[in-house]
């Protein structure tokens, strides 16, 4: 019977089905296997299920001689090799599409709570602070008639731009391509990036951890930006360069930030920005509602089923792979 390797415990519902087809190992408690566990366990596994906190590096992927599939409980994958994955025959897959409401939901959350200045103010009242109503106490911004910049307009950006639409705000999105039949349906407008970041009042990421958007938002880009404008970021934290955020935010170069993601995770305490009042932090939980996270092991579930049963997995990140393994006779 094959062997499927687990990093953490997930969704009952999802072990039930690989248990069904493959005998399953998971790894106990909430952190992530050590390097060398990982490679000692990978070594006879045909399946690999991850979470995006797991680094799966050449070296480990070169321990896996029976490694068929790595399915990862995300829609990113930029913790994977993808290309020694594909080398090696070995097919590579994710999540796409069940975390988009949940991820556009905490989007609009983040941006409300920025916006109204929310954490401060529950900070103010569980201090004893608060004396009675005041005119000018914790003032914050409006949603309505402001400008939303959409950043990567894709399934996530796409429920986000619905949302705001619905809190009658104006809806405008950068990505390399535009998208006429979106630009239609959801009544958005295409923009370039140097007009987004200097026309809209919120600003908010979309778009996967690349090459290209590694640090796409810097100094340059943070410049550009209105000083009454927000960033908010759940996306990947690298896209935004935040030593360079820090100093918009302190500077009150930008009016404040609200970010679910860091180039660093979990954040070091001494990141300056936990110092920064106008920053609203929350650990990577876009898709942390317990619907969306079974839904996403069942999917990452699924792929690996599929997988070892010799069929191709429906949510193929490295087509390319089909190539590799009819060279190698693996199909």
């Amino acid at each position: 019977m094959k062997k499927v390797f687990v990093t953490r415990r997930i969704a009952d519902k999802a072990l039930k089905l690989l248990k069904e087809h493959a005998r399953v190992e998971v790894h106990p408690g909430d952190q992530p296997p050590e390097r060398d566990e990982l490679i000692e366990r990978v070594k006879d596994s045909h399946g690999l299920v991850t979470l995006l906190t797991d680094p799966i590096e050449a070296e480990i992927i070169s321990q896996g001689e029976n490694l068929i599939v790595i399915s990862n409980v995300a829609v990113g994958y930029d913790n994977i090799d993808i290309e020694a994955a594909t080398k090696r025959g070995i097919y590579v897959t994710n999540t796409p599409g069940v975390l988009d409401d949940a991820t556009a939901d905490l989007t609009l959350a983040l941006l409300l709570a920025v916006a109204r200045r929310i954490p401060e103010a529950d900070s103010y009242v569980r201090s004893g602070l608060w004396r009675g109503w005041e005119p000018g106490l914790l003032l914050g911004s409006d949603l309505k008639g402001k400008t939303l910049g959409i950043i990567g307009l894709g399934r996530i950006g796409t429920e986000v731009a619905r949302r705001a639409k619905c809190f009658k705000m104006n809806v405008v999105y950068y990505q390399r391509r535009r998208d006429p039949e979106k630009e239609e349906s959801i009544g958005v407008r295409y923009v370039s990036l140097e007009e987004l970041l200097s026309t809209s009042d919120y600003v908010s990421l979309h778009v996967p951890l690349t090459s290209e958007t590694r640090g796409m938002i810097g100094r340059k880009e943070l410049s550009r930006m209105k000083r009454t404008a927000y960033l908010i970021n759940t996306s990947r934290g690298p896209v935004v360069d935040e030593e360079a955020l820090y100093e918009a935010l302190s500077e009150g170069r930008i009016r404040g930030a609200a970010l679910d993601v860091f180039s660093k995770e979990p954040v070091s305490p001494d990141n300056p920005l936990l110092k920064l009042k106008n920053v609203v932090l929350t650990p990577h939980i876009g898709s942390a509602t317990t619907e969306t996270r079974t839904r996403m092991a069942v999917l990452a579930a699924e792929n690996v089923v599929k997988a070892l049963k010799g069929e191709i997995p429906p949510c193929l990140v490295n087509p390319q792979v089909l190539e590799h393994r009819r060279h190698s006779n693996r199909v």
